[in-house]
């Protein structure tokens, strides 16, 4: 579950990680209530959970109440690499003296968390990173272990907080390290982190989290009561919404191919098959989404999971790719029948069974003897012929 800024600023302030004051306003009225009240010059900021909003115009500095009016009309109606503009942040305007990035994340190939850093922060740190590796200091942090404050010390020194206090920087290291566990969090990001203030005068110098990004684990939300506040007020997908309600892990992408298995896995597997096919027949065929039954389906599963990709009208044809350990293919045959008896659906439908119950999941199919289904030995072969078969539907739409 990604957050956008203004609530991501929210577990920061939590855990007492310093931002400047923000108000989050969702049209003009609001913005120039909140401008009046934080006071000018302050920054228009469009609520997206994807990053350079700066350089798509969505980030802009107001002087007066006319034109913070003017910004959030402008910013409002935005929407920025595919992403709708989800209101505004009002924020003070800091006087920046140097920017760092740090973050903490899950590292999925290395099993364990990460802590990075560069003194080198600011909207081009991807950029600097790949120039200038030896900028970016790591930390590997074993899943079992913990982050305490000589090793943020430790950090914040390697780092090299030039107009910094150190101390403070291994504070906010390890306050976010507390949010990160707290919040179940697979990613918690703050970039910049800024020493603001008057150059000439040391007293006002400190570090602040002018911008932020956090991910939670959503197989954690059971624990978090209070992620409900993080509910996303734009409408969200209605095919992943109708999934959620029947329990399936589906993901909805912009492609053709409706693809349905039994495992993570297999699943994504599945998906590259397909745009692989895609390619080589050289019609641009995709993927339309990603569809987990999980272990141990049902007929009824298999049923409405079907019925949620078939009601897809990008679908051309729909790829049912499973391998039966857990999960019968003699069940999940007969949930295929039962979704083209309710729905009628004439589009074409590949599958390969292996494992558990496949000879008695292909007899039920051949005995259907529906000319909308098809049955290929391997992956492969099925995903081939999923996306031939899309793409001959696709032209002839």
């Amino acid at each position: 579950m990604d957050l956008y800024e203004y609530q991501a600023r929210e577990l920061l302030e939590e855990h007492d990680i310093p931002t400047p004051k923000a108000i989050f306003a969702q049209n003009s009225h609001e913005v120039a209530e909140a401008a009046d009240q934080l006071g000018y010059p302050c920054v228009i900021k469009a609520q997206v959970k994807i990053g350079h909003r700066g350089q798509a115009g969505g980030v802009k500095l107001a002087h007066n109440r006319d034109e913070a009016i003017l910004l959030a009309e402008s910013i409002l109606p935005m929407t920025i690499h595919g992403h709708k503009v989800n209101g505004v942040l009002v924020a003070e305007a800091k006087n920046i003296i140097h920017e760092y990035y740090v973050s903490i994340s899950v590292d999925r190939s290395s099993r364990d968390f990460d802590v990075l850093a560069t003194a080198n922060g600011g909207t081009e740190v991807e950029e600097i990173a790949k120039e200038h590796p030896e900028s970016v200091k790591r930390l590997h942090i074993d899943a079992l272990g913990d982050f305490d404050l000589e090793a943020a010390t430790k950090m914040a020194d390697s780092i090299g907080f030039y107009h910094a206090d150190g101390a403070q920087a291994a504070q906010i290291l390890l306050k976010m390290w507390q949010c990160f566990k707290d919040s179940d969090a697979t990613l918690v990001e703050i970039n910049p982190l800024a020493k603001i203030g008057d150059p000439d005068d040391e007293s006002s110098k400190s570090l602040c989290a002018l911008d932020a990004k956090i991910s939670l684990d959503g197989n954690a939300a059971f624990r978090h009561d209070g992620w409900q506040r993080f509910a996303d007020s734009i409408e969200a997908d209605p095919y992943e919404l109708k999934a959620q309600e029947h329990g399936l892990h589906y993901v909805h992408l912009h492609g053709e191919v409706g693809v349905i298995g039994n495992g993570a896995g297999l699943v994504m597997s599945s998906l590259d098959a397909v745009s692989g096919a895609g390619k080589e027949q050289r019609t641009g065929i995709k993927p339309a989404n990603f569809l987990d039954i999980g272990g141990g389906a049902s007929a009824a599963v298999m049923s409405d999971s079907l019925g949620i990709v078939l009601s897809d009208p990008q679908v051309r044809s729909v790829f049912v790719n499973v391998y039966g350990g857990i999960t019968s293919c003699e069940q999940v045959a007969r949930g295929i029948l039962e979704a083209l008896d309710k729905l009628g659906s004439g589009k074409p439908i590949v599958v390969r069974f292996d494992g558990n119950a496949a000879a008695e999941g292909l007899s039920i199919l051949a005995q259907a003897d529906n000319p909308n289904l098809h049955v290929a030995k391997t992956m492969e072969e099925a995903a081939q012929q999923a996306a031939r078969l899309a793409a001959d539907a696709k032209e002839n739409h």
